[in-house]
C-alpha cells in the first residue's frame, strides 16, 4: 500500500509524536503487516507506523490488548530488576486522544510505537548470536511465566493447533478451488503420512500433561533486536503473543534460525537444519526458561522443531491450493516454492531426530 504525504499525516495527527513527520518510507519484510519508518524533522525520533492487517487479525482491540497487557508486564519485571534503559528492551506504543493504541480511519487500523534507536535484527546468525536468541525468547517467556491464563485472549484462534491447520488443509484439499491439486499430489500423501504423529501435542494438552503458557508464536531471528554490541535488546512482532504451548515457540525459531537455507530457497540442497545453531539456541534457551518448564516439555523441545517445520509445511501447501488467498506472493508458485523448501527441512530434521533428543537427556538429568 502506498502512502501520499496527506494521508501519513492525517494517520499520524492522531497520535502524539515529538515534532513533524517528514519522511515514511517502508520498513523490515512480513508477511502480514504493512510498515512503514516514520522520521521526525530535526530530530533523532523515530517511529514505526504499521497498518494491521484486519483480515488476519480480526479483532484488533484484542489484538492491542494482548499487546498492551504484555509490554506493561514486561516493563514492570524490567525495573524490578533495575534495569537500565528500559526503553530500548520492551517495545512502547504511542496512545491516541481517546486512549487506544490504535487508530481506525474508516478503513483501515493503524498503530505506532517508538523505534528502538541503535538496534539491528537478523535473518542469520552465527551461533554466539544463537546463544544470546535463545536466553532473549527464554526470558521473554519466564518474564510472563506469571500471567494467568485468561488474561490474553487468542488473537489468531487454533494459530498452532496442528489439528485445526490439519482440518484446513483436508477442506482445501476436497475442495481444490485452484485447480493445482492433481501437481502436489506427492505433498499430499507425504503431510497425511505424518498427520497422526505431529499431533501429540493436542493429545498431552488434553491429558493434562502439558499446559498452555503465554507464547510468542512468531519466534523467527529476525524478530530480536540487538544492540551495537551484539547483545539481545528485545523481542519484537508481537501480534500473536497469546495462549499456547512452548513446543511451537522453540519449534519455530528452530524452523526458521537452524535452517541453513532460506525459508523459500529453490535450491533444496542447500536446506537442512543446522545442528550447532540448535545446540547453542538451546543452551541459552533453557538458561532463562528452564526454570518454569517441565520434564516433559523439556524432553519434547526438539520434536518441537519437526512439528512447527511440518506445521509450517502444511499451511504453505494450504495457501497454494486455495490459491494463494493468506500469504503475499512475490513471484508464481512461490508457496509451493516454500513448500518445497519447508519438507526439505522436515526431512533433515527427521534424520537428526534421535541426535536432536538425545541433546536434551543432558537436561533432565
Amino acid at each position: 500500500m502506498q502512502l501520499t504525504q496527506d494521508t501519513y499525516e492525517q494517520i499520524l495527527s492522531h497520535f502524539p509524536l515529538k515534532g513533524k513527520p517528514v519522511f515514511v518510507e517502508p520498513f523490515g519484510g512480513g508477511h502480514i503487516n504493512d510498515t512503514y519508518k516514520v522520521t521526525i524533522e530535526g530530530t533523532d525520533s523515530e517511529y514505526i507506523l504499521q497498518r494491521i492487517n484486519h483480515l488476519i487479525f480480526k479483532d484488533v482491540d484484542l489484538l492491542q490488548s494482548n499487546i498492551e497487557i504484555v509490554t506493561d508486564h514486561i516493563r514492570q519485571k524490567l525495573e524490578a530488576r533495575g534495569e537500565k534503559d528500559i526503553d530500548r528492551k520492551v517495545l512502547s506504543f504511542l496512545y491516541t486522544d481517546d486512549k487506544k493504541t490504535h487508530y481506525f480511519d474508516g478503513e483501515n487500523h493503524w498503530r505506532v510505537s517508538k523505534l528502538i534507536p541503535r538496534s539491528r535484527s537478523f535473518d542469520e546468525i552465527n551461533e554466539a548470536y544463537a546463544f544470546r536468541a535463545g536466553r532473549a525468547f527464554g526470558d521473554f517467556q519466564a518474564m510472563l511465566s506469571d500471567l494467568p491464563d485468561w488474561v490474553l485472549g487468542e488473537t489468531i484462534p487454533n494459530f498452532h493447533s496442528m489439528e485445526f491447520r490439519l482440518l484446513q488443509f483436508r477442506e482445501a484439499v476436497s475442495a481444490n478451488p485452484a485447480g493445482r491439486l492433481e501437481e502436489v499430489k506427492d505433498l499430499v500423501d507425504a503431510i497425511e503420512s505424518r498427520a497422526r504423529a505431529m499431533c501429540i501435542q493436542e493429545e498431552l494438552y488434553r491429558e493434562g500433561k502439558i499446559k498452555k503458557r503465554t507464547n510468542h508464536c512468531d519466534t523467527k531471528v529476525n524478530n530480536i533486536l540487538f544492540d551495537e554490541d551484539g547483545n539481545a535488546l528485545c523481542v519484537i512482532d508481537l501480534d500473536t503473543v497469546m495462549p499456547g504451548f512452548v513446543l511451537s515457540d522453540i519449534g519455530d525459531f528452530i524452523r526458521t534460525g537452524a535452517n541453513t537455507g532460506a525459508e523459500d530457497d529453490e535450491d533444496l540442497d542447500r536446506v537442512n537444519v543446522n545442528l550447532d545453531i540448535f545446540k547453542a539456541y538451546t543452551r541459552g534457551y533453557m538458561e532463562t526458561a528452564g526454570s518454569f518448564l517441565t520434564p516433559l516439555e523439556i524432553s519434547l523441545l526438539p520434536y518441537g522443531g519437526r512439528l512447527l517445520t511440518y506445521m509450517q509445511t502444511v499451511r504453505f501447501l494450504t495457501d497454494y491450493i486455495n490459491g494463494d488467498t493468506y500469504y503475499k506472493i512475490h513471484k508464481p508458485q512461490h508457496n509451493l516454492i516454500r513448500t518445497k523448501a519447508q519438507f526439505k527441512l522436515l526431512q533433515s530434521l527427521e534424520a537428526h531426530a534421535a541426535e536432536m533428543d538425545g541433546f536434551m537427556e543432558t537436561y533432565l538429568t
